[in-house]
């Protein structure tokens, strides 16, 4: 049934992201803020008990109603549920949609929206080079795409509705936790100790959706210069776990953009992250495709 949900969730999501406001659920910001505020207070082992709970307690209405409804009349009440759920965890905006946003403000020379547009794909302030800058955004939009889409579908996949959402609300958490540290980085304030503890628990969710990632853009693009850079980036790589995620994503994707005559120049601003948006939609081929084969089979749902 989660097979028919996801296709019935991604066939909707296309049609109705502009109309909904839940794509950008900030009823959760102050809920956020409390949490965060709780954590501070309480450092070391409390910090990451209560942020866990803080992500597990929105998700527990959906792992009820998913339970109630489950094989009633023919599953068809869980399949629109879960759907429903599907795309509202999707996100938290469409990436494609800002992508092309983005794509449009810098063919059209309009640098005020092309900088908004890029800070927002990059949840920080763009380099102010200009090679910098568009291969930032190249690489930001290979690694939003797990964060909003690939992370939740597979999540979906394993855990339901219920997973989704938890991708989802321990996602927005994060983006909430590295908003706050922003503002108080301007207030001349270090960083707290929250910031850690949310990309820790973000970073586990998804450390095995972005390895799978990896592996599609590898199948999607150039295969062999997907693999050499993914090895490649080991010899020098991140302390920290979570930040290995986004740089296997990175380094993966842009092996995969690059053709076997030469590699991909950075090039227009427009034109890479077109190219990055075009990887991203053939790797959601390949994954439905495989999770299409892995559902007949028997192994998953």
């Amino acid at each position: 049934m989660n097979l028919i949900a996801l296709f019935l969730g991604l066939i909707l999501e296309r049609t109705l992201t502009s109309v909904l406001e839940l794509r950008e659920p900030r009823l959760l910001d102050s809920y956020f803020d409390w949490l965060l505020r709780g954590m501070d207070r309480n450092p070391g082992l409390l910090s990451y008990l209560i942020a866990g709970a803080g992500i597990v307690v929105p998700v527990l209405p959906v792992i009820y109603v998913a339970h109630v409804f489950g094989d009633a009349l023919l599953g068809l009440p869980y399949v629109l549920f879960a759907s429903l759920v599907l795309i509202v965890s999707l996100g938290p905006r469409d990436l494609g949609q800002e992508v092309r946003e983005y794509i449009s403000a810098a063919e059209a020379g309009d640098a005020a929206a092309a900088e908004r547009l890029a800070k927002e794909i990059l949840e920080s302030d763009p380099p102010s080079g200009r090679d910098g800058r568009v291969r930032a955004v190249e690489e930001a939009i290979l690694v939003q795409a797990n964060n909003r889409i690939f992370g939740v579908i597979f999540w979906f996949m394993v855990l339901g509705p219920a997973g989704a959402l938890l991708f989802r609300v321990a996602d927005l958490f994060r983006r909430r936790a590295v908003f706050e540290a922003g503002r108080s980085a301007l207030a001349g304030a270090g960083e707290p100790q929250s910031l850690f503890v949310l990309h820790s628990l973000f970073g586990t969710l998804a450390w095995l959706p972005a390895r799978l990632l990896a592996i599609g853009y590898a199948i999607a693009g150039s295969f062999e210069d997907a693999v050499a850079d993914w090895r490649a980036y080991y010899d020098d790589c991140s302390e920290s776990f979570f930040q290995i995620n986004e740089d296997v994503v990175c380094a993966a994707g842009m092996g995969a953009l690059r053709s076997g005559s030469g590699g991909q120049a950075a090039g227009e601003p427009a034109v890479a992250a077109a190219a990055s948006l075009r990887l991203v939609h053939r790797t959601l081929v390949v994954w439905l495709t495989g999770i299409s084969i892995l559902t007949l089979l028997g192994f998953a749902g």
